[in-house]
């Protein structure tokens, strides 16, 4: 029988013409340009604001920039898409103007914004909908040839809490991520990234089950995102709150690092680097 630590994740994917080696784990920083983000210390409204934290996360060891215009914390209001596209435009132009070379990501789940994004020098789009929200998302990344990071959510209930569930979340896991890999090829998505979704419409026990058999993933073989930072899988485990969450962030990023995720998007950039060299020079 063959053992799920002998699949090898693709992990090139291409950023603009040139290969984006994910053989070494990247750390992606997190910058929302939201009032209602659910960790105050990560919302960035201001221009000169955003870039000084964008500077220092590079000064930290960061890879990738993650920047999203609408809060998809539980029961936040989804922003019209014209309030979402405002609370970005300006922050990627100054971004890709400052530093001409970084990585960004556009954290959205709408097409409208997505343009927007990729038209200022977008590299990346992360759409948490799992590509159910914007059907015309799939259409234009495909036309625009940029990687799509693919979440394992149920789309349009993303921000809600889930309710007791007795579905198989490792089975359902990859049943979905296998049939939207595979639509997503159709349409001419090749470089795709998977997030199994920590924390979207999951249940406690769901999420942990999830990281308990984190490895079952790699049978996908696809780069895998973790985007577990101060999630509430952590402070209501623990019983604290997000600005208490950082050590409980720290212990799952590292757990889910010797798993091969390929790319951690977090709050604490330094932390994360932390963890990257340490655990590089033990392993």
């Amino acid at each position: 029988m063959t053992k799920i630590h002998q699949f090898k994740q693709n992990r090139f994917i291409n950023v603009k013409g040139n290969l984006y080696d994910l053989n070494s784990p990247k750390i992606m920083g997190i910058i929302n340009c939201t009032p209602d983000s659910f960790y105050s210390e990560s919302r960035k409204t201001h221009i000169d604001e955003i870039l000084k934290t964008v500077e220092s996360m590079l000064e930290n060891g960061v890879d990738i920039i993650d920047i999203g215009g609408a809060s998809t914390r539980p029961n936040a209001l989804i922003p019209s898409i014209g309030e979402e596209i405002t609370r970005i435009h300006e922050p990627i132009k100054a971004i890709r103007k400052e530093f001409k070379e970084l990585v960004i990501s556009l954290d959205t789940m709408r097409s409208d914004v997505a343009k927007v994004g990729i038209d200022e020098g977008i590299s990346i789009i992360n759409d948490v909908s799992g590509g159910s929200f914007d059907k015309e998302l799939i259409e234009l990344v495909a036309q625009k040839k940029v990687p799509y990071i693919l979440t394992f959510s149920s789309g349009n209930e993303i921000n809600t809490l889930p309710l007791d569930s007795n579905r198989n979340i490792l089975m359902d896991s990859v049943k979905f991520f296998s049939e939207r890999i595979q639509k997503l090829k159709n349409s001419g998505i090749n470089d795709i990234i998977i997030d199994p979704g920590f924390g979207f419409d999951k249940t406690l026990e769901e999420n942990f089950s999830l990281l308990n058999n984190f490895e079952l993933l790699q049978i996908l073989e696809k780069p895998i995102l973790v985007g577990i930072s101060r999630k509430s899988m952590i402070y209501k485990k623990l019983g604290i709150v997000p600005d208490e969450s950082l050590n409980g962030t720290t212990i799952l990023n590292t757990i889910t690092f010797l798993k091969n995720a390929s790319i951690f998007r977090v709050h604490d950039v330094k932390e994360m680097n932390e963890i990257r060299k340490l655990l590089k020079a033990s392993i």
